[in-house]
C-alpha cells in the first residue's frame, strides 16, 4: 500500500463552459488525489458557465471517497484572475493546486511530479507543455519578459503548485494586480518551471467570452508591467528629433540657395519642432503614468526567499 503524504492539498479548477472536458479532468485530478494524500479537496470555481459543467462536476464528485469537492459559483462572468483569486481565497490546503483550464494535455503523474519537486524547497512550481506555443501566446511572453525585470520568466502554464508560504505573501502583496502569474514571478520566493510532454489530442476550448478576456489581460499586462509603451515613446521622440534636424538643416538650405514658397520654411520649421515637443510632451506623461503604475500596483516594502539561522 502506498504510504500517502500528510499534506493537506487542495486543488483549484477554473470552469467556464467546459462541457466537453471537465468530466475527464476533474477524474483525473481526483483519483490523483485521492491515491497520494490523506487529505485533499477539491474547489471548481464556475466562473457563470452556460453549459451542463456544473452537472458534470456534481456527477463525478459524487465518486469521491475522501476528496471533498466544492463548486464556487461565481454571479457573473469574472474572468479567470478573479476567480482563481476567489477560489483560492477558499482552499485551506498546505499546497495549493491551479488549473487556469480543463485541458487535460498531461499524464496524471505530472501532478505528483510537480508537488515533489515542491517539496525540494522550491514555493512555486508550474507546469508547462512541451509543444510550441502559440504564435501570439509565444510573442506576448517574449516581448512580456524581454521588457520586464523579473528575474523568473513566464511560459504557458497548464497547472502550477504553490506553499502556503507564498500564498501568505501574496495575499499581502496589492490584491488589485490584475495577472496573478506577474504576482508571483515578482513575490521574491523560489520559482521552478517544469516541462512534460503532451498526450492526446486534447485543445484549447474555443469560448469566444473567454478568448476575448484573456486577450484583453494580455494588453492590460503589457501595459501594466512592461516598459513597452516607454520604449515605444522613447523611440518615436528620438526618431521625430532626428526628423526635426533633418527638416531644419533642408529647411535651411533651401532657404540661403533656393527661392521657397513665401512662408515655407518658417511652416517647416514650426511642424517638425512641434511634432518632436509632443511626442517629447507624450514621453513625460507615459513615464509619470509609468511612476503611479510602479507605485500602485508593482509596489511591495519587500521581499526575501529565506531565513537562515546560522547560530543557535
Amino acid at each position: 500500500m502506498t504510504n500517502k503524504e500528510k499534506n493537506f492539498i487542495s486543488a483549484v479548477i477554473y470552469v467556464h463552459n467546459d462541457e466537453k472536458n471537465i468530466g475527464s479532468f476533474l477524474q483525473i485530478v481526483m483519483n490523483i488525489l485521492e491515491e497520494h494524500f490523506e487529505h485533499s479537496e477539491i474547489i471548481c470555481v464556475n466562473d457563470y458557465s452556460q453549459d451542463s459543467s456544473v452537472e458534470i462536476v456534481r456527477r463525478i464528485s459524487s465518486e469521491a471517497e475522501t476528496t471533498t469537492v466544492t463548486v464556487l459559483n461565481m454571479s457573473y462572468f469574472h474572468g479567470v484572475e478573479v476567480a482563481m483569486n476567489a477560489g483560492m481565497d477558499l482552499a485551506i490546503g498546505d499546497f495549493v493546486l491551479e488549473f487556469d483550464s480543463c485541458v487535460p494535455d498531461f499524464a496524471p503523474q505530472e501532478i505528483m511530479r510537480v508537488y515533489k519537486k515542491a517539496l525540494e524547497g522550491y514555493d512555486i512550481v508550474s507546469a508547462s507543455p512541451d509543444k510550441k506555443q502559440r504564435f501570439t501566446s509565444n510573442i506576448f511572453y517574449s516581448v512580456f519578459n524581454r521588457f520586464t525585470d523579473f528575474s523568473y520568466k513566464l511560459y504557458t502554464e497548464r497547472f502550477r503548485v504553490l506553499s502556503r508560504r507564498v500564498i501568505n505573501r501574496i495575499s499581502s502583496m496589492n490584491k488589485s494586480v490584475p495577472y496573478r502569474k506577474a504576482v508571483y514571478a515578482n513575490c521574491g520566493l523560489k520559482t521552478m518551471n517544469l516541462r512534460y510532454p503532451t498526450v492526446g489530442g486534447c485543445l484549447d476550448k474555443e469560448d469566444k467570452t473567454e478568448r476575448k478576456y484573456r486577450a484583453d489581460l494580455a494588453v492590460d499586462s503589457m501595459i501594466l508591467f512592461t516598459e513597452v509603451g516607454y520604449r515605444f515613446s522613447v523611440t518615436m521622440t528620438v526618431l521625430m528629433m532626428l526628423v526635426a534636424i533633418f527638416v531644419a538643416v533642408y529647411s535651411a538650405v533651401i532657404y540661403l540657395f533656393s527661392t521657397p514658397v513665401a512662408g515655407w520654411t518658417t511652416t517647416i520649421f514650426f511642424m517638425s519642432f512641434a511634432f518632436f515637443g509632443l511626442f517629447g510632451i507624450l514621453t513625460i506623461i507615459i513615464k509619470y503614468l509609468q511612476i503611479l503604475v510602479d507605485l500602485v500596483f508593482r509596489r511591495k516594502k519587500y521581499s526575501f526567499e529565506s531565513i537562515e539561522k546560522i547560530t543557535k
